[in-house]
């Protein structure tokens, strides 16, 4: 009895260690976020750029790069848009230059080989495309949740399981996407598909507790960064301080363009590290007039 009882709190004694080492880890990981010196830059008025290379492992036990912009979401003259290709694909900075964009990054998800989003897309009240279903009429997780500009504001909704859900959200321009990460402050499960827990560079759009938008790429697939899960994703978006946020099309589409640097991170498609690499998408979102 003696022996069983010593054993029973060895047991609990190693389990609150391995819970005290894990918080301290993330605690480690969210002071390393906030606290760092961030690169900033003015885009504009109310559009702020920041991005830090992180270096000897030391976020995520990992090398990173991250850029996000902070953009003000007020609607009125300069506000949020879509812009979108039925079939033809180009880059992101090809998207931005015609729409005279500020900031952009990439969009939804879209056939590689014939063109076109396989997601919703409908800008300033034109249907571009539908979600897309296979016979079983399931949707995918980045069908289920949107982003939706109403008078140049933005902002981040969840739809259901029938794929013509969007319909019904009162917006001029949406854009499904997803996993959602975050709704209300509430943090989203996430399954335990290779998507969601490999590494791989990310897009993420979030909407702040104080109303403001966060543009965000990861990088990935290379030395100099490692990439996220979409675990990572969820906290890094949550140490922004967003109480919303949404997954985009990530991998070789990531991108994050500003009028005043260009391609700010280093998308992968060229296999480089540099800003040459960015890959053919179907649609973005960009803030400008």
């Amino acid at each position: 009895m003696v022996t069983g009882c010593w054993a029973r709190k060895g047991i609990l004694f190693l389990l609150f260690g391995m819970s005290f080492l894990l918080g301290m880890a993330q605690d480690t990981d969210s002071l390393q976020f906030v606290k760092t010196v961030w690169k900033k830059e003015r885009l504009g008025a109310g559009v702020r750029l920041y991005t830090r290379q992180f270096t000897n492992k030391e976020l995520f036990a990992s090398n990173q790069f991250i850029a996000y912009a902070v953009v003000k979401n007020r609607g009125g003259r300069k506000r949020f848009h879509i812009a979108a290709e039925k079939k033809l694909l180009k880059p992101v900075s090809v998207f931005a230059k015609e729409e005279g964009a500020i900031v952009a990054v990439n969009g939804n998800f879209f056939n590689t080989k014939d063109g076109g989003s396989v997601d919703y897309v409908k800008t300033d009240g034109r249907l571009v495309s539908k979600n897309l279903v296979g016979a079983h009429e399931k949707l995918s997780a980045h069908q289920q949740s949107a982003v939706a500009i109403q008078k140049g504001k933005l902002f981040v909704v969840t739809g259901n399981d029938k794929p013509d859900w969007p319909e019904d959200i009162a917006a001029t321009s949406v854009l499904a996407n997803g996993p959602l990460l975050t709704l209300d402050a509430v943090d989203r499960v996430m399954d335990r598909s290779a998507f969601s827990q490999n590494r791989h560079p990310r897009t993420a759009v979030g909407v702040t507790k104080k109303g403001k938008v966060i543009l965000l790429v990861a990088d990935g697939r290379h030395a100099n960064a490692a990439g996220l899960s979409l675990n990572e994703l969820q906290k890094i978006m949550r140490w922004l301080n967003c109480s919303s946020a949404i997954n985009f099309d990530g991998g070789g589409s990531s991108t994050l363009w500003t009028r005043k640097r260009g391609v700010v991170n280093h998308p992968t498609d060229n296999k480089k590290w540099d800003h040459e690499g960015e890959r053919a998408v179907a649609n973005v979102l960009y803030y400008s007039k």
